[in-house]
């Protein structure tokens, strides 16, 4: 571990013999003398999980001397680059970083950042990386290089062979920077990372620009199929944390949870418990779908075995227990590989497998990547990334952590029962025409944003004249004019930013939509605006023209009908009756009678907040 530092302080001497012939740079000097007395202080960032507000490991971030022009990390890396002493600071740094994490490490991720050009370097093929973690006695599985994406990568083909070299050795793979350098998507579908680590100016902001939140939904989705998880960089305000709690995010960093530090802190109690209450909100929301329930429900609390134990032991546990098909390989509490029964078998029959695998470690025959997902994942999630498997993993058991600690298994099919399960279910109280929740999810819906004690609006949505139109052109043509109502409020509900909103069809031409705020005046004048101008695609000409129909109304007489319009009654939890769902209802339908007494679409909010 110290043969480097010879080395390197021999290669100094020979930098201040020659400048007594040139005068050098008085940055490089710097540098050469913070690399020489190893003036590198290391200090730790947490990144916590926005489910339960734990800390799932820190980020090592260095900095230089406190007087010195280099102090600041990205002056410190910007003169290693220029002056190619990149490999001699990355190494003072994982070294100072690794020591200081040495009682932690055990029980904790460590994120070192790495120059995605070092895995090419000679000296760090060579281990030195690997020697020190061993000598500090800690887990290599416990050690994520975290690759900046800010530098570009000219040779995929071996980038990837020297990746892969490195997870086979147990090291994790986090990219760093996501979406702000060269290499873009690229290098994700490339390097398939455990971890995928947003850039700070995706994060800035996101709950203000639906922008954004499209990009990170993208990438979360990516992250879903190729089984990485997300951490969302430089968080710096409660509206930013809680809308990536709303997106599902799974790990966050960044000041506002906790600013780096020399030492290995916890968040704020506080911070905990708004990262809490926000998730059970989430939870809550979206109760009506296969979101509400989370794969640690359908766990088995298989019995663990520890890489050690050898194939003749395990090939008896097999044989005492003929229906189970898999178990999970733990070391320390934390999964490291899964044993199918038919793989095992299958190479235990090859000429020497008896006699080769019997008494060796079961750590030679384990999956060292299998399926493993947290206990808050949705089973549509973990759905989603179990067929994305190779077709010979599709039906491999998944593993299920809590708190990045074994917590059980569940098996392929027990995820398609569930959620096949959920989806009749939801389908018996969904609306047939339009797809959406019927009265009975409604009603809950209601009794939760009334449970909640939160700031929120419901909106109850009528259509003026639908009847006339329905007996001049025809149910069909009333049907389109429904499921085109319930888009635009779909739609506009999501591009206005109200993404966790709940939007229900209580039947005919009735719906009503839940969101969580009691200002909404905007939202409604978008609405309308957006119907009007659907609307009159489903008349002909004349009556476009005209601006009214020519129906018979309930007495058989006929008379002129205005185009539909749309009646929008909201009652806010600025209202005094709005702790009860059938009070609710009520104040509802009296503001929807009012607004049914102008000829053209209209809303009325009962207290404008």
């Amino acid at each position: 571990m110290f043969s480097l530092w010879a080395e390197m302080t021999s290669v100094f001497s020979a930098g201040d013999a020659e400048q007594a012939e040139a005068p050098l740079n008085p940055l490089l000097l710097e540098l050469q003398n913070i690399l020489a007395h190893k003036q590198i202080e290391a200090v730790f960032q947490p990144i916590v999980s926005l489910t339960e507000g734990t800390v799932l490991g820190y980020e090592a971030l260095s900095r230089g001397p406190q007087d010195s022009v280099l102090h600041r990390p990205d002056s410190l890396f910007q003169a290693a680059a220029e002056f190619n002493l990149v490999w001699e600071l990355e190494y003072l740094c994982r070294t100072k970083a690794l020591e200081k994490a040495q009682k932690v490490i055990s029980s904790n991720l460590i994120f070192i950042n790495v120059d995605p050009k070092i895995f090419y370097d000679s000296r760090f093929q060579k281990g030195y990386t690997k020697e020190l973690i061993a000598q500090l006695s800690a887990d290599v599985g416990n050690v994520i290089f975290e690759i900046t994406e800010k530098t570009a990568i000219e040779d995929y083909t071996n980038f990837r062979k020297a990746l892969d070299n490195y997870k086979s050795q147990g090291y994790k793979i986090a990219i760093d920077d996501t979406g702000s350098g060269y290499s873009g998507l690229r290098l994700l579908a490339q390097s398939y990372p455990h971890f995928i680590k947003v850039d700070m100016e995706l994060i800035r902001g996101i709950d203000k620009d639906n922008v954004k939140q499209a990009m990170l939904k993208a990438l979360y989705d990516f992250s879903l199929v190729t089984n990485s998880q997300i951490i969302a960089e430089g968080i710096e305000t409660a509206n930013e944390l809680a809308t990536l709690i709303n997106l599902g995010i799974p790990y966050g960093q960044g000041y506002f949870l906790h600013k780096p530090s020399p030492d290995f802190t916890d968040i704020s109690e506080g911070v905990r418990q708004y990262i809490k209450e926000k998730y059970e909100q989430r939870k809550r929301q979206h109760f009506q779908t296969t979101l509400a329930i989370p794969i640690g429900e359908l766990a088995r609390d298989d019995k663990p075995f520890g890489p050690t134990i050898c194939g003749g032991k395990l090939l008896e546990y097999f044989n005492a227990q003929p229906s189970l098909l898999a178990v999970p390989i733990v070391q320390d509490g934390k999964p490291v590989g899964l044993m199918m029964k038919s793989k095992f078998l299958s190479r235990l029959a090859t000429q020497y497998g008896v006699a080769v695998y019997m008494n060796r470690p079961v750590s030679l025959l384990m999956d060292k990547h299998p399926l493993i997902v947290d206990y808050h994942t949705s089973l549509e999630q973990v759905a989603k990334s179990a067929v994305a498997r190779e077709d010979d993993s599709i039906y491999d058991y998944i593993i299920i952590t809590k708190e990045a600690q074994y917590f059980g298994m569940t098996t392929i099919k027990r995820l398609l029962e569930a959620t096949t399960q959920i989806e009749i279910t939801r389908a018996k109280h969904a609306n047939p025409l339009t797809g959406l929740p019927g009265n009975v999810i409604i009603e809950r819906e209601l009794e939760r944003v009334v449970h909640d004690e939160q700031a929120f609006a419901v909106l109850y949505f009528d259509l003026d004249n639908f009847k006339a139109y329905n007996d001049a052109y025809g149910f069909e043509n009333g049907d389109r004019v429904l499921a085109m109502t319930a888009q635009v409020i779909q739609s506009t509900l999501y591009e206005l930013g109200y993404t966790e909103s709940f939007l229900g069809h209580i039947g005919g031409d009735d719906f009503v939509a839940v969101v969580c705020t009691d200002s909404v005046t905007k939202l409604c004048l978008e609405l309308i605006e957006r119907f009007d101008c659907r609307i009159r695609n489903f008349y002909n000409e004349t009556d476009r023209n005209h601006g009214y129909i020519v129906s018979k109304n309930r007495h058989g007489t006929e008379e002129s009908f205005p185009l539909i319009s749309i009646s929008i009654a909201v009652v806010t939890s600025n209202n005094d009756c709005s702790r009860n769902p059938g009070d609710i209802a009520e104040a509802a339908a009296l503001l929807k009678k009012k607004c049914k007494m102008t000829w053209h679409s209209s809303f009325l909010i009962d207290k404008p907040a």
